[in-house]
């Protein structure tokens, strides 16, 4: 799956997330990142929605973000 695919994906789940089928790759990378969040350890915003977006595409692909 490519980039343009996984950004396409993201939003297809955010407008119909009951018919989408990246709703459990969506769940589960909002709950991760609600996670670190509220744990203290982001230090700035843009850390937080990297991070959501890695996670969903690592959930989506089943590959590793760390390796691009």
């Amino acid at each position: 799956m490519r980039e343009k695919e996984v950004g396409e994906a993201l939003v297809q789940v955010m407008r119909d997330p009951q018919g989408s089928e990246s709703q459990e790759s969506f769940a589960r990378a909002m709950e991760l990142t609600k996670a670190y969040a509220g744990s203290g350890s982001a230090t700035h915003f843009s850390a937080v929605a990297r991070l959501f977006y890695d996670l969903f595409e690592m959930f989506e692909t089943g590959a590793d973000p760390r390796k691009k």
